[in-house]
């Protein structure tokens, strides 16, 4: 990874990303090519730290927010508090954890008191803008003596509608020191029926079309010439590869209700209506459905091949996150599985960099 170039902005715009994850936020301000330059990332899961370290090499605090950790000074902040508290999947957690997870976000705005940047930004699932700690956050924004001076803008963005090959709802919210005047929302997007000459969107087929049909066995640290291998995948049962041949393009569990009932599960065969992304197929002319943590196990989603009798492989996963392919995972395959499903996609990072640079930075 190269330096973003200084030369742009006079000198580089420094970021400290909190509950960095592998780091996709990070990376869309590095790729935004605007001067944008990661020196400090906080991170609890010691795998994403280590994924964060390897790329940026900048220092990490690979422990839990609440510890205290020593920020240096820097221009901006960003990060997505942990959503798992929100989100309607995380909906059997208890209320001890749920409410944990929920109040991290205030030692994001700690770090806004200490640090005092010029701008902040903050990701989480879209349902955190409806939530009352949400509505607390914003009730801050205005009373706090020392955040009342950040004006901000906020909103669901779709990553698709800015070159992301996957259709992904996040809840975003940008804040600038000393702005005058409303704060213009959304980011402009580059792509689909609200763009400039309106865009098609990336497909499936444009991220993952000329990777190998087949996966291989897992080896994460061979690199072939193109960069780590990650285009493995499961050894399924032959039930399960019998299950995935009755799924046609862009079906899903109820197509194999109906061609197979011999071997749909018995789960699935009592419950008729529901999700329509359970076993599902993805298409080669459309963005992608979610990617998920578990985007390994089609049983829990839209994540088999266009048209390969198997599950989508960790490369593929992470092309439609909007990796490149010269970025490296650290850890096993499901931590590094946990680590592209978690992060913001990068591109969807890049639009949200090029918005804070030049409400903020472009005078």
């Amino acid at each position: 990874m190269t330096k973003p170039e200084a030369a742009k902005t006079g000198e580089a715009i420094t970021t400290i990303d909190l509950f960095a994850g592998a780091g996709g936020l990070s990376l869309g301000f590095h790729l935004a090519e605007v001067g944008f330059l990661p020196v400090f990332g906080v991170e609890h899961d010691p795998a994403a730290a280590a994924t964060f370290e390897r790329n940026f090499g900048c220092e990490v605090f690979a422990g839990d927010i609440e510890e205290g950790p020593e920020y240096p000074q820097a221009d901006v902040i960003i990060g997505g508090p942990p959503c798992q508290g929100f989100s309607p999947l995380g909906r059997d957690r208890d209320d001890v954890s749920r409410a944990q997870l929920n109040g991290l976000w205030k030692h994001f705005l700690d770090a806004v008191r200490t640090i005092r940047p010029k701008a902040f930004v903050i990701e989480n699932v879209r349902e955190f803008h409806r939530s009352t700690q949400f509505a607390e956050l914003l009730r801050l924004l205005e009373a706090d003596s020392e955040l009342s001076a950040y004006t901000p803008a906020y909103g669901v963005l779709n990553a698709a509608d800015y070159g992301v090959p996957q259709t992904r709802l996040r809840g975003i919210l940008i804040a600038i020191r000393g702005h005058e005047g409303e704060l213009p929302w959304p980011p402009p997007p580059l792509r689909g029926p609200e763009s400039p000459g309106k865009r098609p969107y990336r497909t499936v087929e444009e991220a993952i079309g000329d990777l190998p049909a087949a996966t291989t066995g897992f080896d994460p640290y061979f690199d072939d010439g193109g960069g780590q291998h990650l285009h493995f995948g499961r050894r399924p049962t032959r039930k399960s590869l019998e299950r995935y041949r009755a799924i046609p393009p862009g079906g899903n569990r109820f197509d194999l209700m109906e061609r197979r009932p011999d071997i749909t599960p018995a789960c699935w065969a009592t419950k008729p209506t529901g999700t329509t992304d359970v076993m599902g197929r993805l298409w080669w002319d459309r963005p992608s459905a979610t990617i998920r943590t578990e985007f390994f196990k089609p049983e829990k989603g839209r994540y088999l091949h266009p048209v390969e009798d198997r599950v989508i492989s960790h490369r593929e996963a992470a092309r439609l996150q909007s990796f490149p392919d010269w970025y490296v995972f650290e850890g096993t395959k499901i931590d590094i599985a946990r680590q592209i499903g978690n992060a913001v996609p990068p591109l969807l990072g890049v639009a949200i960099a090029h918005h804070v640079y030049h409400h903020a930075f472009a005078h």
